[in-house]
């Protein structure tokens, strides 16, 4: 029987700080950038778990959505509306990070048989920023994915609102608790990519006279590829309307 994959989302709120005390603010500053400031910043959380296995032939389901929400409940009770530097005792000697975060969730989540096997826990800090851990890759390896947006004509004259999504992944650092340098990839964003698209029309910046969505999407993930800080970049996601979504992944 052929395996499926069900997904549940959860919420809750949390506050955090990157800081390592052992080094100067200087470094703290050149290292997190503004995610450094004190006292600490609060995010609205939304964790997407979920988990695989066979559809039952009595039930037609692959877990009891009572069971899983309930585990999830039980779980996230513990963090809601906490500063995860100072009440959360998993973070003693790990920044919070949003991929340390996510492991610790994985963690947690992993050992609960009453939610069937875990594949994937999806942690977003915000509609900009998001973790992921799975299975296949383990929880000391994590996807990072970045949102950015340019508006911008495609072809012909009408313009668009592009959401470009990129996905960097590798080992989570040991030290800083991140897979990627977040600000390091925003810099080479605004650099190689949202400055010369933003506002312009693009087969016109490209020098060519037919410009497609996957083409475009190609067109970023050369332009990132070999520049990012920290991991590998996994894929390009590049979201022309709601219904229209371009991917690459060299």
């Amino acid at each position: 029987m052929p395996t499926v994959s069900l997904m549940k989302r959860i919420e809750f709120s949390s506050s955090h700080r990157y800081v390592k005390p052992e080094w100067d603010e200087a470094k703290n500053r050149a290292v997190f950038g503004a995610c450094y400031n004190p006292p600490a910043h609060g995010h609205n959380y939304l964790l997407e778990v979920t988990v695989a296995g066979e559809v039952d032939p009595k039930t037609g389901m692959v877990i009891n959505l009572f069971d899983l929400k309930r585990v999830l409940l039980e779980m996230i009770e513990e963090f809601d509306h906490k500063n995860f530097n100072l009440d959360m005792p998993y973070f003693n000697n790990r920044i919070p990070t949003s991929e340390n975060i996510a492991r610790v969730l994985w963690s947690k989540l992993e050992s609960q048989s009453d939610i069937g096997t875990l594949h994937q826990i999806r942690l977003w800090e915000d509609e900009d920023l998001s973790a992921e851990i799975t299975a296949a890759g383990g929880p000391d390896v994590a996807s990072v994915t970045r949102r950015y947006s340019f508006t911008a004509v495609l072809d012909g004259h009408q313009g668009h609102t592009w959401d470009c999504f990129v996905t960097v992944h590798g080992a989570i650092d040991p030290v800083i608790g991140m897979v990627t340098d977040i600000g390091a990839l925003d810099r080479l964003m605004q650099a190689g990519v949202l400055q010369s698209f933003d506002q312009r029309h693009l087969g016109e910046v490209l020098g060519m006279s037919s410009l497609t969505g996957e083409q475009l999407a190609k067109v970023i993930w050369d332009c990132v590829a070999s520049h990012v800080s920290g991991g590998t970049l996994q894929k390009v996601s590049l979201v022309q309307t709601r219904d229209v979504i371009f991917e690459y992944a060299g």
